[in-house]
């Protein structure tokens, strides 16, 4: 099967010739990963790990002009140094000085799709028509957060509704018609699509069910559609332990994939998604990238790589890879150990 095939396979719940495999990691986990496995560039390192290859597309910013270190939103940002790599943190909240919808009204201009240019669309997967594709997508609460600052973003959900539901409003506005015009570039070549809100802690929900219920199922229900309506596959991500939201996305929005499968975190053991979701979710990710991955040996990647696909592949419906990007910490060892006993043990 080409890559497309087998991803098609597993999104419609049907045998592929081998479980699918996907990859992220951070720029210096990749450079470590190149130079353990001694290849030029990550096209290579998949070629040898067996990795099926995504083709992200979208459009060209043709908008005003951005000042440095600012984005489309008018969020500032600046290089932290965690020892082992830089993140790009947030440290201008363009909202932040608001305490009302009529100043955000009065003082702040949002972004509007005609400030992107789609018409490079169809170069993007031109001699890659095998490959797998996405395009579009939304996760407007981080947008959100950054924009208010964190702490008050959560605050808003309390002391500010009307704030949340104006400002969501316009981001979810943004993200449906620029994924609209994505799939309208390039008709039936993306193959899926992000429908994303962190909303999990290590133990339970960050927020209520009530308020994702408010704030956020209509905005994600319409994503989801316009997906739908284009014979895309909807793929949710959140991190952490989401199960007591998982009915909501699945009868409520619609989802067809859950990612990223934090199986260590309270109520997401990998048994019981499989046992209430499985037959109506794929499962994408399930390699533990907070224990396994970086601080496991080679043996431990190697059979919690066979427990997920003896578990989460139960219904011919998991894409094997980490849970979120691999870290430095990670050593290439098991990396490579993760991808070659997907290939060894994931053919039907």
């Amino acid at each position: 099967m080409t890559p497309r095939e087998r991803w098609l396979a597993v999104l419609h719940h049907r045998q592929p010739d081998r479980i699918p495999m996907d990859y992220r990691a951070t720029p210096e986990a990749t450079a470590k990963l190149l130079a353990h496995l001694g290849v030029p560039s990550l096209a290579a390192a998949f070629e040898r790990l067996h990795i099926d290859p995504i083709v992200d597309v979208g459009p060209r910013y043709v908008g005003p002009a951005l000042p440095p270190d600012r984005d489309v939103f008018g969020i500032g940002y600046e290089d932290t140094d965690y020892g082992t790599g830089h993140y790009r943190n947030a440290v201008v909240h363009p909202l932040a000085g608001f305490s009302s919808v009529a100043e955000v009204e009065a003082n702040y201009r949002w972004p509007r799709p005609d400030w992107y240019d789609f018409s490079g669309i169809p170069a993007q997967v031109k001699g890659r028509e095998d490959m797998v594709v996405r395009g579009g997508g939304s996760e407007p609460f981080a947008t959100y957060k950054w924009m208010r600052g964190v702490e008050q973003a959560y605050v808003d959900l309390y002391e500010h509704p009307d704030m949340v539901h104006y400002c969501l409003d316009h981001l979810y506005g943004l993200c449906e018609e620029i994924t609209r015009r994505c799939y309208e570039a390039i008709p039936g070549r993306i193959l899926w699509t992000w429908v994303a809100e962190d909303l999990g802690t290590q133990q339970g929900l960050l927020v209520s069910l009530a308020q994702i219920e408010e704030f956020f199922i209509p905005h994600m229900k319409r994503m989801a559609d316009i997906v739908h309506e284009h014979s895309g596959f909807v793929f949710h991500h959140s991190d952490g332990a989401v199960r007591a939201n998982l009915p909501n996305m699945i009868t409520k929005v619609g989802i067809d994939v859950l990612d990223p499968v934090q199986w260590r975190c309270a109520g997401m053991e990998r048994e019981g998604l499989v046992r209430d979701f499985g037959a109506r979710l794929a499962f994408h990710g399930g390699m533990d990238n907070q224990q396994t991955l970086p601080f496991g040996s080679v043996a431990d990647v190697r059979r919690e790589v066979e427990e997920n696909l003896r578990l989460l592949g139960a219904h011919n419906a998991y894409i094997l890879g980490p849970c979120h990007n691999i870290q430095s910490v990670s050593p290439p060892e098991n990396v490579v150990a993760m991808y070659d006993a997907g290939y060894e043990l994931g053919w039907r």
